[in-house]
Parts: C-alpha cells; sequence; structure tokens
C-alpha cells in the first residue's frame, strides 16, 4: 500500500517538475532571446548558429533554474494534495509527516547527485562552446587572449615575471627571473633577463633567449649593535644566446591559465586553484567559491526539506501564504550561498567549512521546521 502511495505521490511531483523545468526555461530563453538578439542579427549569425548557442547555454540554465523548479514542483504538488485533503486521509491512515516526505528526501536526494556531476563537468563542457559562439557573435571578448604581465612564484626563493605570453606560438617575451638566497633572509643572488621564453615541446623545456644572468656578491659585516648590513654589488654578467632553464610551470599549465573558470571542470578547477597558490597568490576565496560550487549541488535537497513541510498544513490564507513562505526561505538560502562566500573570506574561516556553511545552516533548519510542523 505505501509503495503505491509513494509512487503516486512522486508521480505528482516529478509531472509538475517537468511542467516547471520547461515552462521556467522557456521564460528564460524567451526573455535571454530578446535581449541578444539585436546582436546576433548585427554580426548575420544565421538561425543554426542562434540555435546551436542556445542548445549550449541550456545546461547552464538548467543548473540555475531546477533548485527553483524543485521548490515550485514540491509546493504545487503538495499544496494541491493538502487542499483536497488528501495527506488529512493519509494521516488518518497512519502516515506521519515524516515518512511521507521519505520519497520526496530520496528522489531530490538523487537529483542532487546526479546535478553533482551534471555542474562539475557537463556545464562547463557546454560553457566552452558558447563562449567561442559569444566571442564570435556577439562581440564578447575571448578568453583565447594572450597572457600579459604575468607573475607567479615559481619556487620560495625563485620569482618569475613574464611580460608577454603567446600560448598558440608557445612563446613569451621580456621576461625577469629573480634567485633569492632563503626564506628567513631573502637577499637577490642572481637575477636572469631574456628577450624570448620558448617553449622546446620535443624535449618538454623552456629555453630562454638572447638575455644575460647577473649574479650578484653579497658581502656580510657584523655591527656592534649585532644589526646585519648587507652589501650588494655585482660580481658577474654572463650573457647568453640560448640558455635551458627548468620552472615548475610548463606550457600546458600555462595554457590552463587563459581558460575561463566558467569551461573548466571541478578537476580542471582545483588543478588551476593549485597552481595559483604555487605562484604565490592568497586563493582563499577561489576554495571557498569551488567548496560551495560543490555545496550549490545539493540545493535541491536542502529546499525539500522547507516546502513540502509548508505546503502539507493547510493554513489560513492558503497556498500563497504558504509559496510566500517557503519562496521566502530559499530566497534567503540563495542570497546566504552568495554572501556566505564573502563572509567566509572576511571571517579568515576554513574554505571548505565556509563553502558548505550555508548548507549545514539551512540543513539544521529545515530539520527543525520538520519537527516543529503536526505530523
Amino acid at each position: 500500500m505505501l509503495k503505491l502511495l509513494d509512487f503516486y505521490v512522486i508521480r505528482q511531483f516529478l509531472s509538475t517538475l517537468i511542467f516547471s523545468l520547461i515552462a521556467l526555461c522557456l521564460i528564460f530563453l524567451i526573455v535571454n532571446l530578446i535581449e541578444s538578439l539585436d546582436d546576433f542579427l548585427d554580426q548575420n549569425a544565421s538561425i543554426v548558429v542562434i540555435i546551436k548557442y542556445y542548445l549550449f547555454y541550456f545546461p547552464e540554465i538548467l543548473k540555475f533554474l531546477t533548485p527553483v523548479a524543485i521548490l515550485v514542483a514540491a509546493l504545487f504538488s503538495v499544496g494541491r494534495l493538502s487542499s483536497m485533503n488528501e495527506i488529512t486521509a493519509m494521516k488518518t491512515g497512519g502516515l506521519s509527516l515524516y515518512r511521507f516526505l521519505f520519497p520526496f528526501i530520496v528522489i531530490c536526494f538523487g537529483i542532487s547527485i546526479f546535478q553533482l556531476y551534471f555542474n562539475g563537468w557537463i556545464v562547463p563542457k557546454a560553457n566552452e562552446q558558447k563562449l567561442a559562439i559569444e566571442s564570435k557573435y556577439l562581440n564578447k571578448s575571448s578568453n583565447k587572449t594572450p597572457l600579459y604581465d604575468f607573475y607567479y612564484r615559481d619556487t620560495p626563493l625563485r620569482n618569475v615575471n613574464i611580460q608577454y605570453y603567446d600560448a598558440s606560438a608557445k612563446e613569451g617575451s621580456n621576461i625577469y627571473i629573480e634567485d633569492f638566497t632563503s626564506l628567513t633572509k631573502p637577499r637577490m643572488k642572481q637575477r636572469t633577463e631574456a628577450k624570448k621564453l620558448i617553449w622546446d615541446s620535443t624535449n618538454n623545456k623552456w629555453q630562454l633567449v638572447s638575455g644575460f644572468v647577473r649574479i650578484f656578491n653579497l658581502n656580510d659585516s657584523s655591527e656592534n649593535n649585532q644589526k646585519l648590513n648587507s652589501k650588494i654589488s655585482i660580481a658577474q654578467i654572463k650573457n647568453f644566446d640560448t640558455l635551458s632553464i627548468d620552472l615548475s610551470l610548463t606550457h600546458s599549465e600555462i595554457v590552463k591559465l587563459r581558460r575561463s573558470v566558467e569551461e573548466m571542470n571541478y578537476d580542471e578547477l582545483k588543478e588551476y586553484i593549485d597552481l595559483l597558490q604555487k605562484g604565490g597568490k592568497d586563493v582563499r576565496f577561489q576554495l571557498i567559491k569551488y567548496y560551495s560550487d560543490y555545496a550549490f549541488a545539493f540545493a535541491d535537497f536542502i529546499i525539500i526539506l522547507f516546502a513540502v513541510p509548508f505546503a502539507s498544513i493547510r493554513k489560513r490564507g492558503g497556498l500563497a501564504i504558504q509559496l510566500t513562505a517557503a519562496m521566502l526561505v530559499s530566497f534567503f538560502y540563495m542570497l546566504f550561498t552568495q554572501l556566505g562566500q564573502t563572509i567566509g573570506y572576511v571571517a579568515n574561516i576554513n574554505p571548505e567549512l565556509a563553502g558548505w556553511l550555508p548548507n549545514i545552516i539551512f540543513l539544521i533548519g529545515g530539520i527543525f521546521i520538520i519537527f516543529r510542523t503536526r505530523t
């Protein structure tokens, strides 16, 4: 009996969910098409190109509209059951709210697991094609531009500055490499300058072209007050036509830095953050956003904990009050998901905790609502 009842409830929910997704996506697509149509026409884009653009845009639309569609589907499907006294009949038959909620939790948790893969790997792949069409037909800047003034920490004792790098030619220009003595008392011991930096694909090594190496002579002298005075002088200058050099970043890793984070899957995004961290950059905010993206996939699961209890109880004011209350809670959840990233960064919270903090807080709130709702 319960399995048949579960099937009935889930069928109501899923049918409403599919309808909600279609309706929301159509509204979004129509509004976006109206905004972008002039740009497509100015670039003489064909209907085929426009269709391809929105096909590649569709996964990203689904990513953000699925939690909203689940909220709407839960409110309307459960609200309909409540208004027709079907939930009252179920309770009379001994069905508790927790048992009634169980199939919704299972379905939405399954959707969240799928959306984790969908958001992390399918959406970035589609975004790569979408951005290429935007670059060509919507006059939006391409993410495949060369790198300018690229500075990173190659090792704890070496800084590298590349003023310009063209990844398509595998070549950089105006290179400066500074080597230091130690972490505790850093003094420059060597500075290498070159006009070009070329990636040797055959040997997988970097070649410096047309430059010189300054080697500094460091003379330390102690004063009576035991303060260290360092007198630096140039001991030697070595010119070179070509010079092989080992750097921690390879050409393929530099290419990754040119890509937009929108077209990186979760694995590539983590590698990108690691590259920035290796270069000496503070990556706490990027890490918070990375973990927040993981947590966002479970918004479907969090939202259902609020939507079903709100819609299952008939209150004065009807479904409108329940819709308003649940949507407000869901709105604050979405808002706190964005604000939580900034709060976590400013408050110096652990990035993983900061990324998952909205989910943790609203999960506790959802459980509280469930236990407070009459069963």
